[in-house]
């Protein structure tokens, strides 16, 4: 099932997430909320300005923002926990 989020996060439609300074704040509101319900363990800027961290199952990793966005949207939607 994770892989199946992961999936649909990354054939998701670019024409439909926010772009720029926008898309960033709308990845940080999603981060948020899902580390609030439990579905992920952390979250933070990239290495990058175009990154987002992401703690999964333990393990920092780091997605484009178009990417993270997809990926924690699904995870809210589906309410599917990565965090161990």
């Amino acid at each position: 099932m994770i892989t199946a989020a992961i999936h649909t996060a990354n054939t998701a439609n670019p024409a439909t997430t926010p772009t720029g300074d926008h898309l960033r704040a709308e990845v940080e509101k999603l981060a948020a909320e899902a580390f609030h319900q439990h579905l992920i363990s952390g979250y933070g800027d990239g290495e990058s300005p175009d990154e987002y961290q992401i703690v999964l199952q333990g393990k920092p990793r780091h997605y484009s923002l178009e990417y993270a966005h997809s990926l924690l949207a699904n995870l809210i939607e589906h309410q599917i926990s990565l965090v161990e």
